[in-house]
């Protein structure tokens, strides 16, 4: 190594796995890390390049050895996997047989008819665009972002089968699909010859629609889970113990999922009330939000998101408290009035 270089080689820390917690996914080989780090935010091309290499090198050293994507993720479209595939290049690629690489197609990407949905074109297309951004040969796991009701199910699954047999990716994955099209899903793939490997759902404690079917479908059918947005996009943090704080992701009005209009009163009171739980835990609010989808035995690992270093170290501390008393899912119930 050349001395004062500016950008030493990284070389990834010996003990990475000695503590995270590694599961199976459903009734395949493949084993997921508890927490996988999405790149949803915050790894775009408006971002800090220099904290986005950051976070992920100290995932990486936690553990952390699966990295989400996707086509549309920046911003701009395109750009986290872009930024991705920096990394990857100038660091990560030593490690590559180490690593889990997942993207997805689905959601608005490019002008035109062929830029959006689960028609075959469109996700053949933007796989290979996305291998192309990331400078992979492969992806582990590649999804069919949403559900398209304009495209009959058989296509998009053929698609995905295609695309594990071309050898683009190892794995399918499906995401955000209701429990009926789940069912459908699996049995199309099964018949095609490439099992689904992995659904893909947001999961927190505010938004629990995956208890209404879906999870009795993938228990059932042998199917794993990751789930996104176990801290409900930072809201189930001590950030907002005292409202909307100014600069905070809730405060930009261009947030859809998290924003000043869908954060309430009595939301607030809530929070209060789950952190104070959270205390006698011994745990951050965020923690035991991580540790509480963890919980649920249909869930194989939580993507979490993170705007700096100090977050991914804070999110994998939950892993060393992940039981909860029968009394404290009641009380976490009565709180959220479930």
């Amino acid at each position: 190594m050349i001395k004062n270089d500016p950008n030493p080689l990284y070389s990834a820390a010996s003990n990475r796995y000695e503590n995270m917690a590694y599961r199976r996914c459903g009734k395949s080989g493949l084993q997921l890390p508890a927490l996988s780090l999405g790149l949803w935010q915050n790894f775009g091309a408006v971002d800090s390049p220099k904290n986005a290499q950051d976070m992920l090198h100290c995932a990486f050293d936690l553990g952390i050895n699966h990295f989400d994507l996707a086509n549309n993720y920046g911003p701009p479209f395109g750009s986290a996997e872009s930024t991705f595939g920096q990394v990857m290049a100038k660091s990560f690629k030593p490690y590559r047989d180490e690593m889990l690489i997942s993207s997805k197609a689905g959601y608005d990407m490019w002008a035109g008819p062929y830029g959006i949905g689960g028609s075959r074109k469109y996700l053949i297309a933007s796989c290979d665009q996305s291998l192309k951004r990331t400078g992979l040969e492969y992806f582990d796991v590649f999804y069919s972002h949403c559900y398209d009701p304009n495209t009959p199910l058989e296509e998009t699954m053929q698609a995905l089968d295609y695309i594990v047999r071309s050898g683009r990716a190892l794995y399918a994955g499906i995401s955000s699909y209701s429990p009926v099209h789940t069912k459908q899903a699996i049995r199309i793939l099964q018949d095609l010859g490439t099992p689904l490997l992995i659904h893909q759902p947001s999961y927190n404690m505010f938004d629990r629609w995956i208890e209404d079917g879906l999870t009795d479908v993938l228990l059932e059918e042998e199917v794993g889970s990751i789930v996104f947005s176990p801290l409900a996009q930072g809201f189930l943090t001590n950030k907002y113990l005292k409202g909307v704080p100014q600069g905070s992701r809730a405060s930009r009005s261009e947030q859809i999922y998290l924003n000043e209009d869908n954060i309430s009163q009595a939301k607030e009171a809530k929070l209060i009330q789950l952190n104070e739980l959270a205390k006698q835990r011994g745990q951050s609010l965020a923690q035991m939000a991580v540790a509480w989808v963890l919980n649920n035995k249909a869930v194989t690992s939580a993507i979490i998101g993170a705007s700096r270093v100090s977050q991914i170290e804070d999110c994998v501390a939950a892993l060393d408290n992940l039981i909860f008393t029968q009394q404290e899912l009641s009380t976490i119930d009565n709180i959220l009035g479930k």
